[in-house]
Formats: structure tokens, C-alpha cells, sequence
């Protein structure tokens, strides 16, 4: 039966897996450097309001650590239990940068946010201000590895073929982890991850400024938020930029199903379209907005280059590249080309929209602005939040399946890495139970964050009150 074909559930479980885990991904790299930030400023200026400030958001940031952790672990166990095949035929390779993951990056991390969390009034205030910072080092460069690790699925680097030929196995760990595709996915990831980090900001601190509660205190985080939503996008766009040159060099197939291009197109012809109505295959265009010469400098950053067409692409893959996997693709080697095409369009539509009320929040609320900010506004600020992360996630969509037909682009096909002995009703039941307990997981943290963030910091010292020293001391031992 189709519905049980064990290729199709794993891809299931495993697609919903990874984007359930990206659900935290960008806000731990993002609530980490925010809580430094808030922290190194409280630091440096001695205002009680950034130290509330700091454990205010630090709670949200170990609310979202935790489920994390879990489900990058289950995420992790899925290589060995349905993609076996895959495993053994790079698991030398494809293993390295895992281990050093959780082996050097994950562990500095845990052990940092361990001292920050326990050592408020243990340890000095430097050391402690350093804990959270080498926290932060140690979630970017978790995020590095495991970038690491998918760049050499998109583009192989760093190996050789075993003698037998039935393994890649490991030549070049330096090589390995400077791959062009890892060096332009990092930071386009780490920017994303800033950008949602600032919306959380900006949504929760809107929300207690609607309601006129810690005003004097919310309204920095708010301006923060807001400036570095912006900034962020610009980093974001950057760092895109440089990606879409190497994903041209590396796979020209994504790039042309990005743009559902059949045929090579060159200079003016190789137009952008910003919307599109045709069949989902892509083939018949019914109508669509275009920008003339973007596609070209997109891909090549000239006026006049080319961009190979899907047809053009099936040929030389078909006749030179890699004939012996034609017959097994039937000689077409592009993706799905409606899920690559509105998920590359989408990824820039929901970044660009946080950036757009982001701009417009840095007005409404700027010092010499006449009116009060209407509550409408507020409302949009808050339900804001999301838009980075969906856009997050639509990118990362469009990052795997634009790879498809490929789990290693050149050298193993999707449907030649699925375990070939677990039969498709155990993915099924362990798609369901898996799906079951992480949208029960989603629930409880939803609430968790909801509940802290509504909550809000401890209010400031009454001004009237008799004086006390604004020392860590006077706090509770933890960020609980």
C-alpha cells in the first residue's frame, strides 16, 4: 500500500522531525546573545532594570533550551533507525562534524548555562557575565557543525571513495568544515535566528506596553527588538546574497527550480518573478509579475549572465554527470517544483514583513512622535513574533527539498538511504507517536513561555522606598 511505503513515511518523520526542532533552533542562538546583551549592559551600567530584564528574557530562553535538547536527540536516533543505508555510506564523513557537535559545541553550551543558572550569587559578576556569553559561543558553534554537516549533503567535500565503493569515508575534516556551502548557510542561519530572537522581544514587550504595565521598563527591550529586527534582515539578506552564488555553483537545479526556469535564460530574459499563477509542475504560466535581469544578478551578479533551465540541467545530468541514476529518476533530476518555487518566495515575503512593522514600530514609538501608538499596532507587534521562524522554516524546506532527488547531491539518491529492512507500518507508528507527544510538547512550552512572558520582570525598587543596594545579592539564586 502507498500509504505505508517506508520511503515516503521516513521522509515524513524525518522532514516533520527537523522543522518541529527548528521550532527552537533560531531562539536559543538568538535569546542566548539577547540575554548577554541585557546582562553585559546591567554590567556595565549598574541599572537594576537590565538585571530584571536579563532574568526576565532568560527565562523564556532555558524554557526554549530544554525542549530543544529533546528533540534534536530524537532527531539524531533517526539516521540510525530509518535511514541505515545512508549511514553506512557516510556515516565517516557525515558523523565527524555530528560528533564535534555534541562532543565540544553542546557541551560547552549545557556547561556554560549550567554556572549562569546557578552561579548569580556564587560566582563574581565578570565570571558570570562570561558564562552566558561562552553559552552563546557554544550554541553558534553547535549550529556551525550541524550546518557543517548538511553542506556536505548539498555539496560533497572532504572525502574518497572507499576501495570496494560502497562508502564515502573521511580524507579532509578542514576541508569538510570550510565548505563554501557551510560558509554561506552559517551565517544566513545565525542572522535568521537574531531576527526571531528580536521579534519575541518586540512581541512580548508590546504586549505589557498595551497594557500600560512596565512601561519604564519595556520600552528599551521594545527599541532593541525593533532596531535589531532590522539590522538583522539586512545581515539576513547579506548572507543570502552570497548563498544564492555558491547554490548556483554548487546545484544550478535549485536555482532553476527556484524560479521554475525549463529553459537556459540569459540578461533581461532571466526575470524574477514575484508571483506567479500556473500549473504546480510549473510548466504553463498563466500570469505573473516579473522582474526584469534579478534572476541573473540573484545568480551571477551580472546584468547579463545565464542561468541554466531544468532542461538543459536534466540533459548534462542525465548524459554526463551522473547517468548511472538516471534510470532511476526516469532522466528528471529536478525537485517538486511548486514546493521549491513559493517556499524560496515565501522565506523573503515573512522576513521582509517582520522588517516592514518592525520599521514601522521604530517610528509609532519614536520620542517625538505626537500620538499615542494605537492599540491595533500593538496588536500587530505582538502577533508578529512568528513571521522570522516561518520564514526560517519555509527556507529550510526549500534548502532540503530543492536537494531532492539527492540525499548526497551526486552521490545517493533519497529512495537509496531508507533503512531497507524496517517495514512502513513501524514508521507509520512511530510517525504518530512522535507527532502525538512533540504537539503535546508544543502545547506545554507555548503555555510556559506564554505564562513567564505575560507574567513580565520583577518590578524596579520603589524609588520611595528606603534604600538597598542594587546587588545580585538581593536576588533570587536563579532565574527560577
Amino acid at each position: 500500500m502507498e500509504w505505508l511505503d517506508p520511503l515516503m513515511l521516513a521522509r515524513w518523520q524525518f522532514g516533520l522531525t527537523t522543522l518541529y526542532h527548528f521550532l527552537f533552533v533560531p531562539l536559543t542562538l538568538g535569546m542566548s546573545l539577547v540575554v548577554a546583551i541585557f546582562q553585559t549592559v546591567w554590567y556595565r551600567t549598574g541599572d537594576v532594570k537590565w538585571l530584571h530584564l536579563t532574568r526576565f528574557f532568560g527565562k523564556i530562553f532555558l524554557i526554549n533550551f530544554a525542549m530543544g535538547v529533546v528533540t534534536g536527540i530524537v532527531q539524531e536516533f533517526q539516521f540510525g533507525m530509518n535511514w541505515s543505508a545512508y549511514s553506512r555510506f557516510v556515516g565517516d564523513v557525515f558523523g565527524a562534524p555530528l560528533a564535534f557537535e555534541g562532543l565540544l559545541a553542546f557541551f560547552l553550551e549545557a556547561t556554560f548555562i549550567g554556572l549562569w543558572i546557578f552561579g548569580w550569587d556564587k560566582l563574581p559578576r565578570g565570571l558570570h557575565l562570561a558564562s552566558i556569553w561562552l553559552a552563546t559561543l557554544g550554541a553558534t558553534l553547535s549550529a556551525y557543525f550541524i550546518i557543517a554537516a548538511n553542506a556536505f549533503m548539498q555539496n560533497p567535500v572532504g572525502y574518497q571513495m572507499s576501495a570496494d565503493g560502497n562508502r564515502a569515508e573521511l580524507v579532509d575534516f578542514g576541508k569538510l568544515l570550510t565548505n563554501p556551502v557551510a560558509l554561506a548557510a552559517f551565517p544566513h542561519t545565525i542572522f535568521s535566528g537574531w531576527m526571531f530572537a528580536a521579534m519575541i522581544v518586540v512581541s512580548v514587550s508590546a504586549w505589557h506596553l498595551a497594557r500600560g504595565r512596565n512601561v519604564e521598563m519595556m520600552r528599551a527591550p521594545l527599541r532593541f527588538g525593533l532596531w535589531s529586527t532590522v539590522v538583522s534582515f539586512v545581515l539576513v539578506a547579506i548572507a543570502g546574497d552570497q548563498l544564492s552564488l555558491v547554490m548556483v555553483a554548487t546545484q544550478p537545479m535549485k536555482m532553476a527550480a527556484a524560479e521554475a526556469t525549463f529553459n537556459t535564460v540569459c540578461g533581461a530574459n532571466a526575470s524574477f518573478s514575484i508571483f506567479t499563477l500556473g500549473t504546480p509542475d510549473g510548466t504553463s504560466e498563466l500570469f505573473s509579475i516579473r522582474v526584469p535581469f534579478l534572476l541573473s544578478i540573484l545568480s551571477t551578479h551580472s546584468l547579463d549572465g545565464c542561468v541554466e533551465g531544468i532542461n538543459d540541467l536534466n540533459t548534462m545530468y542525465s548524459q554526463q554527470m551522473f547517468p548511472q541514476f538516471a534510470d532511476q529518476v526516469d532522466g528528471n533530476f529536478a525537485p517538486v517544483l511548486w514546493v521549491t518555487y513559493w517556499a524560496f518566495r515565501w522565506m523573503i515575503a515573512l522576513g521582509g514583513l517582520a522588517t516592514l512593522i518592525s520599521v514601522v514600530g521604530l517610528w509609532v514609538t519614536r520620542k517625538k512622535a505626537k500620538r499615542p501608538v494605537a492599540q491595533w499596532m500593538w496588536r500587530v507587534a505582538i502577533w508578529a513574533a512568528p513571521l522570522p521562524m516561518l520564514g526560517s522554516l519555509v527556507g529550510w524546506v526549500f534548502t532540503e527539498m530543492g536537494r531532492q532527488p539527492w540525499i548526497v547531491f551526486g552521490l545517493m539518491l533519497t529512495q537509496d538511504g531508507v533503512s531497507p529492512s524496517v517495514p512502513g507500518w513501524s514508521v507509520l507508528i512511530s510517525l504518530v507517536a512522535f507527532t502525538v507527544v512533540y504537539a503535546s510538547l508544543a502545547v506545554v512550552e507555548f503555555g510556559l513561555i506564554k505564562k513567564y512572558a505575560q507574567k513580565g520582570p520583577d518590578p524596579l525598587p520603589d524609588p520611595n522606598a528606603p534604600n538597598e543596594p542594587d546587588t545580585v545579592e538581593n536576588t533570587p539564586t536563579t532565574v527560577y
